[in-house]
């Protein structure tokens, strides 16, 4: 039964049950989304899925697909914010968490490529975008429900829950993961890892029964007893008095840089680690996971510290900062993570000659010898310098190498020191690395924290649901969703397993840019267009 509030609004157990029904729901939703993309990490969805002979081009496919759900997330903030505007924040939610619950299930049903060809990646794509037009609902409807729950200057306290459940969800996902490879044993790259997919349903179960207690929205409820929602929601978020500046703000402004830090400081860290740095995934996914878990507490702080001096201060403070910290703290993580080979790197740079060098990280054969060296040497994790010359040569450390098979390679490599199997860092080395992630986790939560609270306070109520998931999710989706295939064309292209970083920075410099000269404070107004 649906619970009912009083004149004087939500007592403190009605808030309790509507953050913990709001929160578990993101987090379960966010689970879904999210464990696609810790498996694509691991090589499981590119093997399994997409066609290729191509290690490296097997993982761009398998983060094309990941992108593909985030471009679908605007299209579900329009679908999804225009029934959240029109009939009500509660059911709209019901609704976007049953289709992803049904299509992440789905995604553990899909049979491989070897077993029904091009049907495979084709089915993984369909269910992808009913992935990321669910999501595309989700988010709005849970921020806004909490938010317009908060009568008492807290919803930035209140609804930073809904922020630290979108990090719940990926550290549910690798939870999940890790025990079912534990559990599962030797079945787990067989058909084992479909099992975190179908966990879904019983996530989906959970989250439908505590929901499905929850009223609806007291400022809804009282707009449609006035009389007050729009007729068409879409079209009056860009008709609204001032909304387009607004809608620019907050997509160029707060969305585009808050996701690309979260997303850096999650994925590209997993990817960091199981990749160019080599290390055992089940090490790097405790690492992260391990860390996340602390993290959690900078999204609850940041969004209380909000309440208090404003919203625009800390997001500003954590974009200047993430300029200033972000390569340092990836070379922390990098000299940490593997040591010998970080040193290998400086001490025996490995330097490929030819007269173009051409490399193409989609190609499944590269089109000449040098391009044929570069694509061995990414899929090592080594990095590269090119330089144009009349022959093609490959030299370590200033020594050449005069057999250029792949196996003549790796003995050059290991000769002067280049550890390629996996490792594991010693204690001490974890301890620096968990450090510069709790770094970019900080990073994260100040600009991440306050956002559901200044999203909601940015836009009328009317037509709230629309103008918040409309440009949030074309920034996430776009912005943050695209930057681990991004990034992982940028570090395959040049060698350098750093170079994907400039992205976030180039998108971060941006978004402090707009959001010192157009962010508008939104606490000491806050009440003014419930």
């Amino acid at each position: 039964m649906a619970a009912t509030y009083g004149e004087a609004g939500p007592t403190k157990k009605d808030m309790r049950l509507v953050i913990a029904a709001s929160s578990l729901g993101t987090v379960f939703e966010w689970y879904d989304f999210f464990i696609y993309g810790t498996l694509a990490a691991s090589g499981i969805i590119g093997h399994t899925f997409f066609p290729a002979g191509n290690e490296v081009l097997q993982t761009l496919l398998a983060w094309a697909g990941f992108a593909v759900g985030f471009g679908f997330r605007p299209l579900g903030a329009i679908l999804f914010g225009y029934l959240g505007d029109r009939l009500g924040r509660k059911y709209t939610f019901l609704i976007t968490i049953t289709l992803m619950g049904m299509a992440t299930a789905g995604v553990g049903l899909v049979p491989s490529y070897a077993a029904i060809g091009m049907a495979a990646p084709v089915l993984i794509i369909l269910l992808r975008i009913a992935q990321g037009l669910a999501l595309g609902g989700e988010y709005g409807g849970a921020a806004i429900y909490v938010a317009e729950h908060s009568t008492d200057g807290r919803a930035g306290f209140y609804t930073s829950f809904i922020q630290a459940s979108v990090v719940g969800g990926f550290i549910l996902s690798l939870v999940v993961v890790l025990l079912s490879r534990l559990v599962l044993g030797d079945v787990w790259a067989s058909w084992g890892w479909r099992v975190p997919f179908l966990f879904s349903l019983v996530l989906l179960a959970v989250s439908l029964w505590m929901r499905l207690k929850l009223s609806e929205s007291p400022v809804f409820k009282a707009m449609k007893e006035a009389g007050e929602t729009a007729a068409n929601p879409f079209l009056e978020s860009f008709t609204y008095p001032g909304n387009w500046r607004r809608l620019l703000v907050a997509l160029f402004g707060i969305a585009a840089g808050l996701t690309v830090i979260w997303y850096t400081s999650m994925f590209s860290v997993l990817s960091f680690l199981q990749g160019p740095m080599r290390l055992d995934p089940t090490a790097a996914q405790l690492i992260t996971g391990g860390t996340a878990i602390v993290g959690l507490g900078f999204f609850i702080f940041f969004g209380h510290l909000s309440d208090r001096i404003g919203r625009k201060k800390p997001i500003v403070w954590g974009y200047a900062l993430t300029l200033v910290l972000l390569f340092p703290l990836f070379w922390v993580i990098g000299s940490a993570a593997n040591p010998g080979l970080a040193e290998a790197a400086r001490r025996a740079p490995v330097v490929v000659s030819g007269p173009q060098c051409r490399y193409d990280p989609f190609a499944t054969t590269q089109p000449d010898e040098c391009g044929r060296l570069l694509d061995h040497l990414s899929k090592r994790g080594v990095a590269y310098r090119t330089v144009r010359a009349p022959a093609v040569t490959l030299s370590v450390g200033g020594t050449p190498v005069s057999d250029l098979s792949a196996d003549s390679i790796d003995a050059a490599l290991a000769s002067a020191g280049y550890r390629l199997d996996k490792v594991v860092p010693p204690a001490g080395n974890i301890v620096a690395i968990v450090l510069a992630v709790l770094g970019l986790m900080a990073l994260s939560g100040a600009t991440y924290g306050p956002v559901a609270a200044l999203l909601s306070e940015m836009f009328p109520s009317r037509i709230r649901y629309s103008s918040m998931s409309i440009p949030y999710h074309i920034g996430t989706g776009y912005f943050g969703g695209f930057l681990p295939l991004i990034s992982s064309y940028m570090v395959a292209k040049s060698g350098n397993p750093y170079s994907g970083l400039w992205y976030t920075f180039a998108v971060v410099a941006m978004a402090l840019l707009v959001t010192v000269f157009g962010l508008k404070e939104t606490v000491a107004r806050a009440g003014s267009r419930r």
